[in-house]
């Protein structure tokens, strides 16, 4: 997948994960009941500070903070552009 953007500094483009449509236990959750999703994978990534690399890359899934990033929408998809610092854990 290739996108016409290019994060700079340390900004990360993220993809959000899908909301969960069901439980564990197979109960149906109704979209206004859903809770924005707190993972996601890494797409594009800028080029860091002078003296700070980034390390997260390409294809990392992440865990951001609830209310993280400024939202997006390129080529009909949904994404997060963030800091790294606004990004919490690679998984």
């Amino acid at each position: 997948m290739s996108l016409n953007i290019k994060p700079l500094a340390d900004r990360v483009l993220v993809e959000p994960m899908e909301a969960e449509t069901k439980t564990a236990s197979g109960i149906i959750i109704p979209d206004n009941a859903k809770e924005k999703p707190q993972k996601g994978t890494v797409v594009a990534i800028g080029n860091g500070k002078k003296d700070e690399p980034l390390t997260v890359k390409v294809g990392d899934t992440v865990l951001y903070g609830k209310y993280g990033g400024t939202d997006l929408k390129l080529e009909g998809k949904d994404y997060l552009m963030m800091r790294e610092s606004d990004i919490l854990a690679i998984i």
